[in-house]
């Protein structure tokens, strides 16, 4: 089922991560510049997200013993430096995610001044650089790959060319893609969001779920990788977060699966090609440097 399967530590069958964008109310005022500082109602419904879940989440991987990858904007980094500062000391990667959860696409040609701003926050309150990075809207662009390229960043996570990591290389260097998918994201069956043009049709908890689990099946059936995309103000409430914890409690119990953060998995794979023992697939970019007709 896949081609070309990658080997993961002490025979793992499957490499997963379950990781978290916590946009917080950085969404709002994006959208809504003007008059966002007195919207109150989606104020609150991002703030849930490192106030009240991030805490939540952090409990079950104690538990658990896990370590997974968090992006976060600068902006939110900035905001919410105590939420960041556990989570640093429970072990967990933290990634880049633009400024404030700015679209790529819209800011084209001033990715820079967003992308080193987010940088300068990092350094200041994180610590270092951070090794990867998922766009706002996965809406990366060309001058994106350029700029994490230039700042040393090992792998991007916004990209659906494959179902397990690859390689992307440009004539200034390579980065690593760890692909994302939206069936595997939380914001088709629970984001319902007015102001930012989204009103999805809340679905229940079980049945929003659902679908990640089966997808998590046939990765585990293929030997691949299975990462869910989770926004700590939707999925970390309680009825659903609960469901993800008992989830992680069985796949712990029944499945020989490799729970990492993303960067340990992209330098798992990064060091297997380097000693020759793997090839990943790789993507030479730009893919197109005109429009196509």
């Amino acid at each position: 089922m896949i081609q070309n399967p990658i080997p993961w530590p002490n025979c793992a069958k499957c490499a997963c991560a379950i990781t978290f964008d916590m946009d917080a109310d950085s969404l709002i005022h994006i959208a809504k510049p003007k008059d966002s500082y007195d919207r109150l109602y989606p104020i609150t419904m991002g703030k849930y997200g490192p106030t009240v879940a991030v805490p939540r989440i952090l409990e079950t991987y104690r538990k658990f013993g896990l370590k997974q990858s968090f992006f976060i904007p600068g902006w939110c980094i900035e905001q919410y430096a105590g939420t960041v500062d556990r989570i640093l000391k429970d072990g967990h990667e933290i990634g880049h995610h633009g400024w404030i959860h700015e679209d790529p696409i819209s800011t084209a040609g001033n990715q820079r001044e967003w992308i080193e701003k987010a940088l300068t926050s990092y350094s200041k309150i994180v610590g270092g650089k951070p090794r990867g990075y998922r766009a706002p809207v996965y809406n990366v662009t060309q001058e994106v790959i350029d700029l994490l390229i230039e700042h040393d960043f090992k792998y991007d996570s916004s990209l659906m060319a494959d179902d397990i990591p690859y390689r992307m290389q440009t004539t200034a260097g390579e980065l690593y893609e760890m692909p994302v998918h939206w069936g595997t994201d939380d914001w088709p069956p629970f984001a319902h969001y007015d102001e930012i043009g989204y009103m999805m049709p809340v679905r229940g908890p079980s049945a929003g779920l659902q679908g990640f689990w089966e997808e998590f099946d046939a990765q585990y059936e293929a030997g691949g990788f299975f990462m869910l995309i989770v926004h700590p103000f939707l999925t970390g409430r309680l009825a659903r977060w609960r469901l993800v914890e008992q989830w992680l409690e069985k796949t712990l119990e029944t499945k020989d699966v490799w729970f990492a953060p993303l960067e340990e998995i992209q330098a798992h794979v990064e060091a297997l090609t380097k000693s020759g023992k793997y090839t990943p697939r790789t993507d030479q970019l730009p893919y197109y440097t005109q429009p196509q007709k």
